[in-house]
């Protein structure tokens, strides 16, 4: 038909032809007006993420450069990188070739059968997806695969510098740095290997099958020449490895936990390790079967082989050592696990350094006579009787000056030259807490660059007491005052620091930092960062990229970030070092202290393995973990992880006011730090390099102490016979001052105090031990000498010696908690009271006051063992702190206690010594201390008491002589308070009596 003849479409047809082509292509323009969002936000998105990639990288870069540890992170970088290609690589590649060889050697047929029609159908389906599917796949298991390969930078790089041990273990007759360093890369290797060739035989088994060439058991047909060779290939290779990893396999016995000791034992040695060698050769022999089916096509030999492989495994890797385990070993278990249990037991006293302890036995007498103890005199003064986990409290009401400071709960110890003798210290560092902060001022001005640091050291006596039960300080205050002399007293790194600070505002702007409050007209003080720490930001690209890191656009906007501007970040100790040290594991509880003018922070590092022959696998977390962990937020047990070696390699220090980390080789003799040291070099700076002031500082790291006593709890047994019977295992008691449902272990202590065998007193770190068992009785007592050396830089010759003492089973001595219950039904009267115990706890614990029990030390002293415990009283306002108030001692069962350690000793020990007479009352007898005139006659309780007053009316007049010569009207006042107190309770004690009265419930 002509297009005349045809009907014309106008507007009233609107399912025209016509209508119908603008229907078609309105539609059509929309979504072509469309199409552009969809790749424009991709590219958006894209774009976001590759900055936020490129600023996180570029700013960690500008970290590690400003702490001078460059050379760490692009160590670190290039090794992941160097792994992740290679796993990314290798499995790609052969999951690649496995599609690749599938098609290309597929056959070429007609379809003829319903089936094959299928495949054929299916085939057309996904072709067009092969080429997205050859770099799809390998693609997706490259990433996983490098990915996993990158993770075990540090197993490669240790084995990279391994360095022998010099040792060798019994077994086999390597080397142990073969088990530590070698063996976990060897096995991961092969773990690897053996992933990629499964992946590569699955895709390849897949390719094959989808084209064709593949017939499974039950379809027609026979699978092509070309996928019996190339999948024959594939799984000789796997079964080659297989044999590989169980001949390794061998080895690995050797750090295996075998339930009741780790590492290789009777049927392991006569068993499982020739069945481990056997399956090796099977291994091998199915990858001939393999490797035969290219030859008769068929796959019948593999199908045999696997099937012999699989029934080898289960009789000579299960079933026979289970028969000899329950026949041969478990009649005669005691005779034929005795050399293996000896190997494990000396594996793991040498890896956690415990094979030079010094264990000697002590009979522990609970009876003692008038006066026998005075030839202990010189160790009774160095006992600590200030809590530092109780404390914090106390510092932080007395010193804190502003609420935006404060000090940790727990607190540290320390020791410092004073006066040319050596003191006991407890100390802390005024931080800078934002927390705290009143709400009305947080903003991020003040946050970020006018709250910037705290200020100062805080330090007490701790072995003192004030009048009123506060500690005594010998360094305080803002601008600090005392006997640490003139140091850097700002604090921009520590363990309160906020996230990040921008610091270096131009002098007298109106940006310039807080230092300090003070009382000027202004009310404070401020200051300009001038240090070197942190990264210099006035570049716009610097800034960008934090702004971007920190996902905070007022580093980029604000007015308060200068060209001389720095930002201070990644503030906190253990991190900063973590940073610079990935390696190693970082002690849970850095201290401060002032070394060299500037105040430092101490972080004991270890070396740990998992992988030393025959030594005992121990929860690092389960062992660092007690009471002070469990309680204080700034001390943190060791991460979860099970080791069976442990060394403290390093003493790492991070200044507290310009960032500085510094590591030193402390144990020169360590393989391990030694291989580290090899793939990071320059980056622990000698031992001889530690100055003498540092030197004074350093100590016994206590969780290695920790973990040292948790083995030495099984492992203080060295005879094999003897450690199979497991009568004389110890365990560590829970921490008796801690009243909670769920008991955990007794933290140790610092004390000053002399061992048996030692001629002096020593620094040193202590613990107790009981029976593994109910009974709360003594079983051991350990300690080590912390003193690491003195002011001139020496070390200290018997520095990490750890000696222990061993109460026989016959011995029956009261432990810890024992002690605790007998404090807590004590009807003994104090030595200035006629109080007792009992109602004395129970009389402040009630009300407006409550009780707090101090930590509760133990030393052996007089051939027993001394307990002594403060109790500490405390309001129950906010506002209260803690003082201390009494001193409790223990011996043999004996109670005393009294205001001073010096007095309740004196009660305890000089006393009626009868079995039966109490500790203490009026009719005591006493002996003075040391320098003190011999009185006339004995003391009564008022006696002692009214010498005590008079003492603290001394001190107290003396604080306020002190406080009127500086113009310190409030500490003069505070003196003269102290002053009304003693002199209070001087009256209520003076001869022929006095009506004064003195509450002793009352807390500040």
């Amino acid at each position: 038909m002509s297009d005349e003849g045809r009907p014309a479409s106008g507007p009233a047809d609107p399912g025209g032809a016509g209508g119908a082509a603008r229907a078609r292509r309105r539609p059509g323009r929309g979504r072509a007006g469309r199409g552009w969002l969809g790749p424009l936000l991709t590219i958006v998105a894209v774009a976001a993420l590759a900055l936020g990639a490129l600023a996180s990288v570029w700013t960690q870069v500008l970290w590690f450069d400003s702490v001078r540890f460059s050379r760490v992170f692009t160590t670190e970088l290039l090794t992941k990188a160097g792994l992740f290609v290679t796993g990314a690589l290798v499995v790609g590649a052969l999951a690649c070739s496995s599609i690749l060889i599938g098609h290309r050697l597929r056959p070429v047929y007609a379809p003829v059968t319903d089936e094959q029609v299928a495949l054929d159908r299916y085939r057309a389906m996904l072709d067009p997806l092969r080429r997205l599917a050859v770099w799809v796949v390998p693609g997706v298991l490259g990433v996983f695969s490098g990915t996993a390969l990158a993770s075990q930078w540090q197993t490669f790089l240790l084995w990279l510098h391994r360095v022998p041990f010099g040792k060798q273990d019994p077994e086999f007759g390597m080397d142990i740095g073969f088990f530590v360093f070698t063996l976990p890369w060897v096995s991961f290797l092969l773990d690897f290997a053996l992933m990629g060739l499964v992946l590569a035989a699955i895709v390849a088994a897949l390719t094959h099958y989808l084209y064709g060439g593949l017939r499974p058991p039950g379809m027609s047909g026979r699978s092509t020449k070309a996928a019996v060779v190339h999948l024959s290939c594939l799984f000789a290779a796997v079964a080659l490895v297989q044999g590989l990893s169980y001949w390794f396999g061998r080895y690995d016995l050797a750090v295996a936990d075998s339930g009741r000791i780790t590492g290789i034992t009777y049927t392991g040695a006569h068993a499982v390790l020739p069945g481990r060698s056997i399956l090796a050769v099977a291994a091998v022999l199915c990858a001939l079967f393999f490797l035969a089916s290219i030859w008769t096509g068929s796959w019948r030999l593999p199908v045999v082989g696997v099937s012999l492989l699989a029934v080898c495994a289960l009789v000579i890797g299960t079933i026979y050592p289970m028969l000899v385990q329950s026949l041969k070993v478990k009649p005669s278990e005691r005779t034929l696990e005795q050399p293996y249990i000896q190997r494990n037991i000396e594996a793991t006293r040498s890896a956690f350094g415990l094979d030079k302890v010094v264990k000697t036995p002590y009979k522990a007498e609970t009876t003692v006579s008038s006066g026998q103890l005075r030839g202990d005199a010189d160790t009774i003064p160095g006992i600590r009787i200030v809590d530092p986990a109780i404390v914090g409290q106390t510092f932080e009401a007395i010193q804190a000056v502003k609420a935006f400071y404060s000090f940790p709960a727990s607190l540290d110890v320390d020791r410092y030259r004073l006066e040319g003798k050596l003191v006991d210290a407890v100390v802390g560092a005024r931080e800078l807490r934002l927390d705290d902060l009143d709400r009305s001022w947080r903003n991020w001005v003040n946050d970020h660059t006018v709250y910037t640091h705290g200020y100062g050291l805080v330090a007490a006596y701790g072995n003192r007491r004030g009048p009123d039960g506060q500690p005594v300080f010998f360094e305080q205050n803002i601008p600090s005052t005392g006997k640490l002399g003139t140091y850097e007293p700002r604090i921009y790194f520590g363990e309160e620091s906020p996230t990040y600070s921008i610091v270096g505002a131009p002098e007298g702007s109106g940006d310039a930092e807080l230092d300090h409050p003070d009382g000027s007209a202004g009310g404070q003080r401020n200051t300009t960062y001038r240090g070197a720490g942190g990264v210099q930001i006035g570049s716009f690209p610097r800034r960008l990229a934090y702004a971007i890191a920190y996902r905070e656009p007022n580093i980029l906007l604000s007015s308060a970030v200068n060209p001389e501007s720095r930002l201070l970040d990644i503030r906190k100790p253990r991190e900063r070092i973590g940073r610079v040290a990935p390696w190693l594991t970082l002690d849970g509880d850095p201290y401060p202290a002032v070394v060299d003018g500037r105040v430092q922070w101490i972080v004991d590092g270890y070396t740990t393995s998992a992988n030393y022959p025959y030594s005992q696998l121990t929860e690092i977390d389960d062992a660092t973990s007690d009471a002070l962990t469990a309680r204080s937020a700034n001390v943190a047990a060791l991460a979860p992880a099970r080791v069976n070696y442990m060394r403290n390699s390093v003493k790492a220090t991070v200044d507290a006011y310009d960032g500085t980390v510094t590591l030193y080789r402390w144990d020169e003799q360590d393989p391990v730090a030694s291989a580290w040291d090899k793939a990071f070099p320059g980056l622990m700076k000698p031992r001889s390099e530690i100055s003498g002031d540092l030197m004074s500082h350093l100590r016994y790291p206590e969780d290695l102490f920790r973990m040292q006593r948790a083995v030495l709890a099984e492992y203080h047994v060295t005879s094999a016979g003897d450690f199979r019977a497991g009568q004389d295992r110890w365990r560590v008691p829970s921490d008796p001052t801690v009243l909670a449902e769920k008991k955990v272990a007794q933290p140790p202590y610092f004390l000053t105090m002399a061992m048996p065998s030692q001629q002096e007193a020593s620094w040193s770190l202590t613990s107790t031990y009981i029976p593994n068992g109910d009974r709360d009785v003594m079983a051991g007592y350990l300690a080590v000498d912390s003193d690491a050396g003195d002011i001139a830089g020496k070390p200290a010759s018997g520095y990490g010696q750890l000696r222990m003492l061993a109460v026989p089973r016959s011995t029956t001595v009261p432990g810890p908690g024992q002690v605790q219950n007998d404090i807590a039904s004590s009807s003994v009267k104090g030595a200035d009271t006629d109080q007792t115990l009992t109602d004395y706890l129970n009389n402040n614990n009630r009300g407006s006051s409550k009780v707090l029990l101090g930590n509760q030390m133990t030393l052996p002293v007089g051939e027993g063992f001394l307990h002594v415990e403060p109790v500490y009283l405390s309001g129950t306002n906010e506002n209260s702190y803690p003082s201390m108030r009494v001193v409790i001692v223990s011996f043999g069962g004996r109670i005393a206690w009294a205001r001073t350690l010096e007095g309740a000793l004196d009660q305890l020990f000089e006393g009626d010594s009868g079995a039966d007479a109490p500790s203490g009352g009026d009719d005591g007898g006493t002996q003075p201390p040391k320098g003190e005139q011999e009185p006339t006659g004995p003391l009564t309780s008022k006696e002692r008491a009214l010498r005590a007053a008079i003492e603290d009316m001394q001190g107290a007049y003396q604080r306020g002589q002190e406080a009127l010569k500086k113009g310190d009207l409030e500490a003069y006042g505070k003196a003269q308070a102290d002053l009304r107190k003693a002199l209070t309770e001087a009256a209520r004690n003076q001869p022929g009596g006095g009506s004064a009265t003195l509450d002793e419930s009352a807390a500040s």
